[in-house]
């Protein structure tokens, strides 16, 4: 029954469902997930933080980069079928189809990340050439 009520106050805050919802998209470093919500990097962390202690996400490590995705495979099927009925609810969100369109945008930033020109990326605040 705890592991059901902790589940259900993590998603009881917009910004964790809206990365979870990123998260249903796609796999994604923190980076990422502040570019796509416009949010510092503390603030990301703490998110994933949030999801990953609850069951919700997988953490892969590659070089340098934590890579959070959805772990539908040591997940419970209590946690898959909120997960499931959370993704229904998204359908024709604004503000996640915006964050989604960000998402597709955003690239890795930090030491040795290069973007596809090969060039360091921006900081996701930075003003575009």
């Amino acid at each position: 029954m705890r592991d059901l009520v902790k589940a259900y106050k993590v998603l009881a805050d917009e910004s964790r469902l809206r990365v979870l919802d990123l998260l249903l998209e796609r796999e994604c470093c923190v980076c990422e997930v502040m570019q796509a919500l416009e949010i510092s990097q503390s603030k990301a962390s703490r998110i994933l933080s949030a999801l990953y202690d609850v069951g919700f996400l997988k953490l892969r490590r590659d070089g340098l980069w934590s890579l959070y995705s959805i772990d539908w495979e040591g997940m419970d099927s209590h946690s898959k079928d909120i997960l499931q009925a959370t993704r229904r609810a998204f359908e024709g969100n604004k503000q996640m189809a915006i964050d989604r369109e960000r998402l597709k945008a955003a690239e890795r930033v930090g030491p040795g990340c290069v973007n596809k020109a090969g060039q360091a990326p921006l900081s996701p605040k930075a003003p575009r050439p």
